[in-house]
């Protein structure tokens, strides 16, 4: 889309949510009495829809923070993570007004989900309620919709804003998270932390954003401008919420991505080395604790309770192999009793059977391959978040946001960081782009 045309959508889309705040202006005097929240959202609904038209950055740039925040907003079935709900406003005009053309790097990433969202519609004919269809587009957006979001800040010149802001929320949740752990230490209390502060959140979800702002930390991007004493308090104070977390699948994802970064980032041999020195220690450690487990023979402790899980998984997956379930199966009244399987591919089997199984293989494949194809540090750190995210995914929930939001969002921004780049030093590119899409 050429910058004339998106200038030409701007007025009928002004027209348009101006003709909305007409209607519900309109339908404020009967709602409010009943319902004043609704019309409360609505209103801040259209104020930010025309904040983003007017500066199309603005809202990818705000949702680069929001992404961490996991509190629901909503009710009746369809209530969504903060961070989700930010991420699905900032995709309109990030999907309108972004940079084209998409560097084949990220098309490439679209069209492996596409394979995957293409392989669970038949989930969706086989399986037809609601939360199936809903959850169907979700998946698509914490993905596709991520990473043409993070394309937008990052292409548009604005990833050392958007990573900061990101950086600062996850190092304000950290600061938080220690701070609570080290009280419940004075206490004698020395269980795993879950979080109630800024809001409430498992300790898996909290480990697992802190290994995310570990890893950005670690390999600090020279385009970041951050100094190395920043860049390692940062690190220091994810990985000791990450120790008061206790979340053994943030340390392996965390030791993964380290040891990712150490082996691609070619040229960072110094970094390469304490890569290795810290992440293999921490796969150690958590072998370790596992084997403790198993030995004592607790049938109540998390591995051998995840091994039932796995095999009611299997179970619930053999009543419809082929096809599956239905995403979101288990909030349905005719499989009572059942849950969300606490693994990727029990639970993609389960919800999509063989066909939506197949579908998911290609694209986290496809998406190792792509990305290790990417070159230099910025390469290796989009590849080491999207690897560590399918690491802890084989311990616990994938399809959840807004984690698994977060890495392919940064992933966006990293490659449009790329693409800025290399346009920067080549700009006949720009020009060539420029004349494609106006013939």
């Amino acid at each position: 889309m050429t910058p004339q045309w998106r200038e030409r959508l701007r007025l009928p889309a002004l027209v348009v949510l101006t003709l909305a705040a007409v209607g519900l202006s309109l339908l404020v005097g009967y709602v409010l009495p009943q319902r004043p929240m609704v019309v409360v959202g609505g209103v801040a609904l259209i104020l930010v829809a025309v904040a983003g038209l007017a500066q199309p950055l603005l809202l990818p740039l705000l949702a680069m923070p929001f992404i961490v925040v996991g509190a629901r907003v909503g009710g009746g079935g369809l209530d969504l993570p903060l961070g989700t709900l930010m991420l699905g406003l900032a995709f309109l005009p990030a999907v309108v007004f972004a940079a084209r053309p998409f560097s084949p790097t990220l098309l490439r990433m679209l069209w492996l989900n596409a394979v995957y969202q293409a392989a669970t519609l038949f989930t969706l004919v086989a399986n037809p309620f609601l939360a199936n269809g809903v959850d169907w587009f979700h998946s698509w957006m914490i993905v596709s919709g991520a990473l043409v979001t993070g394309w937008a800040v990052g292409r548009g010149g604005a990833a050392t804003l958007g990573v900061r802001l990101f950086l600062g929320a996850v190092v304000v949740i950290a600061v938080l998270g220690v701070g609570q752990g080290l009280m419940r230490y004075a206490q004698g209390n020395f269980a795993a932390l879950f979080p109630s502060l800024p809001f409430p959140m498992h300790k898996n979800f909290f480990g697992t954003l802190v290994c995310f702002g570990a890893l950005i930390f670690f390999a600090r991007p020279s385009w970041l401008r951050m100094g190395k004493g920043v860049a390692v308090a940062g690190f220091l104070i994810c990985v000791a919420a990450m120790g008061v977390s206790q979340s053994r699948q943030a340390i392996v994802a965390l030791a993964v991505g380290l040891l990712l970064i150490a082996i691609k980032g070619r040229g960072e041999r110094r970094r390469a080395w304490l890569g290795a020195l810290i992440g293999i220690p921490a796969l150690y450690f958590v072998a370790t604790l596992v084997r403790e487990q198993i030995v004592s023979g607790n049938q109540h402790n998390s591995f051998f309770q995840r091994l039932t899980w796995y095999g009611d998984s299997i179970d619930k997956w053999r009543e419809s192999p082929v096809f599956g379930n239905g995403l979101r199966y288990w909030t349905q009244p005719q499989h009572p009793g059942a849950f969300q399987p606490p693994q990727v591919f029990f639970e993609v089997l389960a919800t999509a059977g063989i066909v939506g199984l197949v579908g998911f293989l290609i694209m986290a494949a496809g998406f190792v391959v792509v990305l290790w194809r990417v070159p230099g540090l910025t390469g290796s750190i989009a590849l080491a978040l999207v690897v560590a995210r399918l690491v802890q995914g084989q311990l616990d929930l994938y399809w959840v946001a807004p984690t698994t939001a977060i890495p392919f969002l940064l992933t966006g921004v990293f490659l449009g960081v790329l693409e800025r780049q290399s346009v920067q030093v080549h700009p006949e590119r720009a020009r060539v782009a420029v004349g494609a899409e106006r013939r």
